[in-house]
């Protein structure tokens, strides 16, 4: 689920500004939680990849704001064709999607033709249109439950979210070897240092850390599993490893709690550069604009809704009615 905001009461000119343009144009604003605070604060959606993408699929908006990075808007783009898409920043990337060319891609599934493809939502819209289903953070043991049992699994791009699944499911994959630049800067180092200076604070680490933070962590999962965690968790103080815009969101749904960003070694590696790429400027300017617009060929569109919509479809399914 996604968090529904009150967008009521703005805090500066600029964020009314946005708040107009979103009402003359019927447009509505998705933010990721990495986002920065003061684009989650006007967002009308704020959620992890599989909300956001939920509520794409539904929205009646003319205008679809995705305030994320371009693979996010990608997906939106492919669930509703006839509508406008536009992003604050269009060079706002992923390392992931980044890791894993279509082409090559290709040239892998040639090898087997066996194989079935799960592709994490974080990807070109080109390797989506090659993939038999989507998966996000928050689905992904899900989805490879309801995979064929007589296919052979493949699943793309990040290696260590498909080590976490692979241990949920006991279920074998071969993994495409790629990562989050973000999530791989958590050492098992740091967090041991963390946790010995607040040994009484859980740690809550996202899966596409490595197996040597996941090893540490109280409980890893995807970016709104954690909300409802933390709001349930008894304890005053949270160690949180994943991007640090995420606070934001946990601080203003979870109030009287303390959380502490997990430290990485040298750098303030845990914010995201793609992400924070996008400003409240930038997210004005596009709506004034109507562009960055995000278009996609027709083909791209075509063979790129299956895939997300079985995501969709098997994510509404119950948990025991695996296939």
């Amino acid at each position: 689920m996604t968090a529904m905001l009150e967008t009521a009461a703005p805090v500066d000119s600029l964020s009314r500004e946005i708040l107009d343009l979103k009402k003359r144009l019927n447009a509505v604003i998705l933010a990721h939680n990495y986002q920065i605070r003061e684009i989650q604060d006007v967002a009308d959606f704020v959620g992890d990849s599989l909300g956001l993408a939920q509520q794409a699929a539904k929205t009646q908006a003319d205008v679809i704001v995705f305030c994320g990075v371009h693979f996010m808007a990608e997906t939106a783009k492919i669930l509703n064709p006839g509508k406008v898409v536009i992003l604050p920043d269009a060079d706002a990337g992923c390392s992931l999607e980044e890791s894993c060319p279509a082409a090559k891609l290709k040239a892998l599934q040639d090898t087997n033709p066996n194989f079935y493809t799960i592709a994490y939502i974080n990807c070109s819209a080109e390797v989506k249109a090659i993939s038999d289903v989507i998966c996000t953070s928050g689905n992904a043991a899900k989805i490879v439950r309801h995979a064929p049992k007589d296919r052979d699994l493949l699943f793309v791009p990040d290696e260590n979210l498909g080590s976490w699944v692979i241990e949920q499911t006991g279920r074998p994959m071969t993994l495409w070897k790629g990562n989050c630049y973000v999530h791989v800067e958590w050492t098992h180092a740091v967090i041991t240092r963390i946790r010995r200076e607040h040994p009484d604070a859980p740690l809550i680490a996202h899966p596409e850390c490595t197996r040597a933070v996941r090893l540490l962590a109280d409980e890893v999962c995807s970016t709104e599993k954690m909300v409802t965690w933390c709001r349930n968790h008894p304890s005053p103080a949270i160690i949180v490893a994943t991007e640090a815009g995420m606070l934001h969101r946990l601080e203003k749904e979870c109030p009287g709690k303390t959380f502490i960003p997990a430290p990485t070694e040298n750098c303030r590696c845990n914010e995201c550069r793609f992400m924070k790429m996008n400003t409240l400027e930038k997210l004005r300017d596009c709506m004034q604009n109507l562009s960055p617009r995000l278009e996609l060929p027709q083909h791209i569109l075509d063979r790129g809704r299956a895939p997300i919509e079985r995501m969709l479809q098997i994510s509404a399914l119950p948990e025991d009615n695996a296939g």
